[in-house]
């Protein structure tokens, strides 16, 4: 295994391993692979070191192209937006760190967002390279996640989640559901709909659970405590919204809407609120709140 390039600007390079085909080049190949990069980007981004080979070599516009061959190179996107918000360092240790996200602000890069994420930004402050998170929110969600700064010690983090030995607390705003009896458990069959980043439920054998309680009852909209017992995509919202309260200012449930880009008025109202678990490490009791706080 070819030995991982440094990141740039908090921002890890990506990986591909050429696919067989009939090209000359290796930019060749990337611009075939990669039609939205436009050929001279590529060049311009070789020029600048910006593409490697396995062994940490500069790959050039006349690179011989070979099926199999493992290219990094590091992702950009030009004119790339700053996200006005600040993340907040909740705790960091040798092993651990927890980041308290603020809404809008990606966990990791993707589509039009690469240094204005979470991770890149929490590398870019700490100089950990190794940080990678241990489990994700939607962009759109505020809260709490948690980040192994370890890599030898990762895998007991990562089964805390694997096999469901973390407690993750939410809490929403949306409207009311006064015919419901709460507590109040909902599950069902979730699985990807149309468009490609949309669940839905379906009927069939449940694979996605969340228990939801009321914490004050307003006129128009309550405020909700959720605690999702499975970790879906979209769960908490598909759920809500499925029940006939989708969670205040959700773009997606249960309608796509457009939101012009760089309009931060409407935050989804959904919040990571507490992390909770027994340290696998030294088996003591761990809890982390959010210090950020819904408009109810």
């Amino acid at each position: 295994m070819s030995e991982r390039p440094p990141c740039i600007d908090g921002v890890a390079a990506s990986t591909l391993q050429l696919p067989p085909g009939a090209w000359t080049t290796v930019l060749d190949c990337l611009c075939a692979r990669f039609p939205a990069v436009p050929r001279a980007q590529w060049v311009e981004r070789m020029a600048r070191g910006r593409v490697l080979d396995s062994a940490g070599g500069a790959v050039t516009p006349s690179t011989a192209y070979r099926a199999g061959l493992e290219v990094h190179y590091y992702r950009e996107v030009a004119d790339e937006p700053a996200i006005p918000f600040d993340e907040v360092i909740v705790h960091a240790d040798d092993h651990l760190l927890v980041a308290d996200k603020p809404h809008f602000l990606p966990v990791t890069p993707a589509g039009p967002h690469v240094h204005e994420t979470l991770l890149a930004r929490l590398i870019r402050r700490t100089g950990n390279p190794a940080l990678t998170p241990l489990h994700r929110l939607d962009r759109e969600t505020a809260g709490l996640v948690l980040f192994s700064t370890n890599p030898d010690s990762r895998a007991r983090y990562q089964a805390l989640f694997r096999e469901r030995r973390i407690e993750k607390s939410y809490e929403a705003v949306a409207p009311p559901l006064p015919d419901l009896a709460f507590p109040y458990t909902h599950a069902s069959r979730l699985v990807t709909g149309e468009p490609f980043f949309r669940m839905q439920e379906i009927e069939g054998p449940a694979n996605s659970e969340t228990r939801i309680d009321v914490l004050t009852h307003g006129e128009r909209r309550w405020h909700y405590a959720l605690k999702p017992v499975t970790g879906r995509k979209h769960q908490l919202r598909v759920h809500m919204a499925a029940l006939g309260a989708p969670i205040a200012n959700d773009p997606i449930y249960p309608a796509v809407q457009h939101r012009a880009a760089g309009d931060y008025s409407s935050p989804l109202q959904l919040l990571a609120t507490t992390l909770s678990f027994n340290d696998p490490l030294s088996g003591s009791e761990r809890r982390f709140s959010s210090g950020f706080r819904l408009r109810t």
